[in-house]
This record gives C-alpha cells, structure tokens and sequence, in this order.
C-alpha cells in the first residue's frame, strides 16, 4: 500500500512559512529545495523540521532551505505540489534566485550555479552512461557484434546525451539564466550543424569570417562553451529587449541573438571554452598521474562533506569533461570509495545497534546506496546522527579514495557508482576498482561497530524500550517506592500524574531521560523536562521544601537546555533538608497522560526495578 505523504508534506510547508513564503521549490535525489522569500521563519522552525518522522535532516545553505527526505522525496514533493500552487523551479529557473546569488562566496555561488544545470539532466546521463558500458561489456565478450546493425541502434541511443550534450547544457543554462530557451538552443545547435562540422576537417582549423580569421573546434560533448555562451547571451537578451520595439521582437529578437552570439561563440568563446576544458582535464590528469594517492586520499575523505554541503553535483562537468577527452575518468572510482563507505556505515550500525528502529533505518538504507549509489539518507540519518560512523567512514573513504587513486583505477562513462553500474568501471583497472569498493564497505561496517555509536548511539541503545514504553532512569540513588506511599496526598493520589519516588541515599540528581528542559523553578527544588516524544516530567526534591532555602538546591542546567539520559544536572545538600524537619522524598511524576504500564525504571547498573517497595 502506498504511503500517504499528506500531513508530512503539510507539516513542512507550514513549518517553513506557509505557502505565501515559498517563492519556488524543486527536488534533487533526496532533498527539497525551497526558495523563500523570509528564510528566517523557517531557520527558527528548523529543530520542528528535523524531528518530523520523514524528514533525516534539514541544511541551509546559500540561501536556500533545503529539507532532507530521502528515498520519499519524490513522493512528498508530489504532496506538495498537489496540495499548493507552488512554482516547480525546474520549470521556471528560479532554484538561482537571486536570495541564493548573494550569500556565499564566489566558488560556493559557481558550484551552486553549475548544479542547478546539470541536476534535471543527471538522470539521462547516468541511463546513457550504463547503456555504453553494458555494450562495452556485450561486444568484449562477443555477446553482440560491433558491426552490426542492433550494435548502432543501441550505440546511438547510448551516445545522443553526450554528443549532443552542449544542447541539453544550453537548455538547462537558458532556465537557469532566465532568458529565451528557443533561441539559446538555436545558439548551440548551430556548432553541431554539419555545414559547420564539416568545415573541421582538424581540431584547431582556421577558416575566414568576414576577414577574421575563426578557429574552429569539436563541441560535441564539451561542457564549457555552451554554459559561457549562454550566459554572456543573458546579458545580450536583456540588452536586446530594451532597445527593440515590442512589436518587432517576434523576429528582431532571435535574428539578432543569432548573429551576434553564433560568430562570438565560434571566434571568441568557443575556442577559449575548449582550451579551458582541455586545461582543465590535463591539470586533473597530471595530479591524478604524479600524485594519485594524494588525490584519492582527498576526495575519498572529503566527498561525503561536500554530499553534506550539497556542491557535490558541481564536480559533475569535471568527470564528464574528463570523460570526452580521454575517455575515462579516475574521480568517479575515487568518489565511489566514499559512496560504498557511506553504505558500510549502515551495515556497521544495523549489526551493532540495540534499538529496533535505529536498526530498521540501517537496513532499509544499505540496498538504495549499494544499488543505487544513494547515500543521504546514511549520510544524515546515521553517520551525522551518531558521529562515530561519520568518523569511520571519512578515515575508511580516504584509505581506499588513496588506493584508487593510486591504482589509476578508471570508469569509462558516467554512472553513480552502485553495484548495478559495475560495467562503467569495465576495463584493466576493473580489478582494483571491486578491491577497493569491498574494503569500503567491509571496513567500514567493521570500524563503525569498533567505535560504536558515539554519546547518542550509547543512549538510545540503552533506552531501548519493549513494547513502545518509556524507559526511566531513576533520578537519584535510594529506594524506589510507590506514589501511595509518599506522604503528600497531591502525589499520592496522583492528582499531578503518575510516577514514581525515592528516598535518597545522597544528594545526587541525573536526568531521567533525554529530552529538553522545560522550567526549573526559583528555589532549584523542582524542575520540568520534555522528552522528544511529548512526555512531560516532573522532579520535585522533597516534600513542601519550596520553603527551603534555594542554596540548599544547586541545579545545573537552565531552562531550554538538552540533557541526556542518565546526565547529571545538579546536586542538593540531604543532610540539610533532614535536619530542617523536611521529607526528602523526591518525586517524580509524568505530568501528561501516561499511566504506570506506559513506563519502566531502570537504576544507573541498567538493571529494572521491578519492584516498587515500601520504606520500612
């Protein structure tokens, strides 16, 4: 049965401001973008955001407010959509707002930009480059002939995205750019017309234009002439529109586009975008060639950080470049050392965690990384969560990124690195490329259930609670007893709640559970938390000694402060409260709805108090 998404969906957008906030939104693989126009009202909704159950994190970056989902995101996106009338930026550019171009500096603006063009054609790329290596792998095995006719109908549909990969890049840089999508096409195809590649009869020709002399250059697969040209015609659009009459420019407007943009594009921008791209390839080439290890340490340790600041997919023109080029690239099986740490990550934390849930969330996110590549949902739902796992995944994705590297190991087209993709990586280094992805995710798996699950890990492993009840550390050392036995008939008759006493040994207080504190009073004899789940909780220091003198009470924490589980958060003076004739029973009480078979109380060994005894 599909999973209705309504009230997660409804939930977010009111969090970030309503409908009338959101000036656009579009989604990536595993997140919702949104472009608001008071990005304030959602930061101070965000702790709400991230603890929606849906919802593994929520990241601002440049601008714009993006909300982590995970495998769903499509769905909830949907729910959205259907629910409001919200602009898709995909549709209408808007994901460059203008919000986004002023924060950040100029490399986090420029990868951001070069994401937003090659996002909606990721997924064509990825089917084009996973039908070549396939044929690749069919024809090395003389499972299907090269000359054949069924080998170039496969073999054209595989090359058409990277042939005719300037035009795509033109239409998705016309939407970013926000000027005419036709004519920035009609710019574009021009270079790949064939009374124009037929005069490139070698890379570098130099032919006459009006007297100029033009040197002429391949485009097919190239990434940076088309993205330049169209941005430079963006400028030229707006200049354009202000100097021709409405009434012409059904015509004015694309003739003059197309004779000033297609001869600068071939004379001047072009030739400089080719030599830019070759340069480009040939500095990547030379580091990957006199320091591999170096580079592959790097990128296999850091990628998960950049998946995390959400640039990652700006590196995309730089493996794609490398691929037209030489036909290979080295980064993609440096990167796929992260990819399968990320999935070892959520092997680790599936065979060490106790928690049922935490559990769950590990096993439902192994199968999309290792057969998909997708790793977010790990990424901010575990390795972030727990920080140890972040930890092993960053020395493990380095560790194999260097032997990679080091390897020359190449992938021959453009894929996500899965198990599903292993054909790209085809080839004499193919062997070096299984050694490294297994030593990922195996080390990583065995290094992430070596260094456990950090603080959180330990606590929730410990709170793990049979049949959904609240497990209950008690607050101080002593002995437990009923509510009926205390000598207050507000407690007793449980009026405040139900819960729980003891007669302390000392004058130590921990905290009964994770949550946030809610209030603690002037006199430090009493104060409130609330768990994550709702449950409110009062601890009172004796009976009737809010008349006591409040330097007998020494609370720790303050009012809005996190504590965890078993956390010391003050201490009170018990001889003083004795000698000042007081009861120093201290309760505690759940002061929402819960009843005594809703909880368990455990002491700090861990061990249940089974038993609620009387004080003899």
């Amino acid at each position: 049965m599909a999973k209705d998404f309504t009230n997660l969906s409804k939930t977010i957008v009111s969090h970030v401001g309503g409908e009338q906030n959101i000036v656009s939104l579009y989604h990536c693989i595993t997140r919702l973008r949104f472009n608001l126009k008071d990005i304030k009202i959602a930061k101070e909704n965000k702790e709400k955001i991230q603890q929606l159950d849906g919802v593994l994190s929520v990241i601002e970056g440049n601008g714009q407010f993006q909300v982590v989902i995970g495998n769903d995101v499509s769905e909830v996106f949907q729910s959205i959509m259907k629910t409001y009338t919200i602009k898709n930026a995909l549709e209408d550019g808007s994901e460059s707002s203008e919000s986004e171009e002023k924060h950040g500096n100029v490399i986090i603006r420029f990868f951001n930009v070069l994401s937003s063009i090659f996002n909606p054609i990721i997924i064509t790329l990825a089917g084009a480059g996973m039908l070549k290596a396939l044929l690749v792998v069919l024809t090395t095995y003389n499972l299907l002939e090269a000359e054949g006719s069924t080998y170039k109908i496969l073999s054209a549909a595989g090359n058409s995205v990277f042939y005719f990969l300037p035009i795509f890049l033109a239409i998705s840089a016309a939407r970013i750019f926000k000027v005419n999508m036709f004519i920035s096409l009609a710019i574009i195809a021009a270079l790949l017309e064939p009374n124009f590649t037929g005069m490139i009869t070698e890379t570098g020709v130099t032919v006459d234009f009006l007297g100029i002399p033009a040197v002429l250059m391949g485009y097919s697969g190239t990434v940076i002439p088309a993205i330049v040209s169209i941005y430079v015609y963006s400028h030229v659009e707006r200049l354009l529109k202000r100097i021709i009459p409405k009434s012409m420019e059904i015509f004015a407007l694309s003739l003059i586009a197309l004779l000033i943009m297609v001869p600068l594009t071939v004379l001047v921008i072009g030739p400089i975008g080719v030599m830019l791209g070759d340069g480009l390839g040939t500095v990547m080439n030379t580091i990957s060639d006199t320091s591999g290890l170096l580079a592959g340490l790097l990128i296999g340790g850091s990628w998960t950080f950049l998946v995390m600041i959400g640039i990652h997919w700006g590196v995309v023109p730089i493996m794609v470049n490398n691929l037209t080029l030489y036909g290979y690239d080295t980064l993609r099986p440096m990167i796929a050392a992260a990819t399968f740490a990320s999935a070892g990550v959520a092997l680790g934390v599936f065979l060490r965690s106790r928690n049922k849930h935490t559990k769950g969330l590990a096993l439902s996110a192994i199968f999309p990384a290792l057969l998909g590549g997708i790793t977010e949902p790990i990424v901010y739902g575990l390795s972030i969560k727990y920080k140890k796992p972040l930890i092993a995944q960053t020395i493990v994705g380095a560790l194999v990124g260097a032997f990679m590297g080091a390897m020359q190991t190449k992938a021959i087209v453009y894929v996500f690195p899965a198990l599903t993709t292993l054909p790209a990586f085809f080839g004499d280094t193919f062997g070096y490329y299984l050694i490294g992805i297994t030593a990922a995710f195996f080390g990583t798996a065995i290094l992430t259930y070596i260094l456990g699950l950090g603080e959180v890990g330990k606590q929730e492993e410990r709170t793990e609670e049979a049949s959904n009840k609240l497990n209950v550390l008690v607050p101080v050392d002593g002995q437990v007893i009923t509510l009926d036995d205390v000598n207050d008939q507000v407690f007793s008759s449980r009026a405040t709640g139900d819960g729980l006493a003891v007669y302390p040994s000392n004058g130590e207080l921990v905290s009964p559970v994770t949550g946030n504190v809610v209030t603690v009073f002037p006199t430090g004899h009493a104060l409130g938390i609330k768990t994550d789940s709702g449950t409110e909780i009062l601890v009172h220091i004796g009976l009737d000694t809010v008349n006591l003198d409040k330097n007998i009470f020494n609370i720790s924490v303050n009012a809005g402060e996190r504590v965890t589980r078993g956390q010391k958060i003050g201490e009170f003076d018990l001889d003083a409260i004795k000698e000042a004739g007081y009861d120093p029973t201290t309760i505690l009480v759940f002061t929402s709805q819960i009843k005594e078979e809703d909880f368990e109380v455990v002491d700090k060994d861990e061990q249940n108090v089974t038993e609620l005894t009387k004080i003899n």
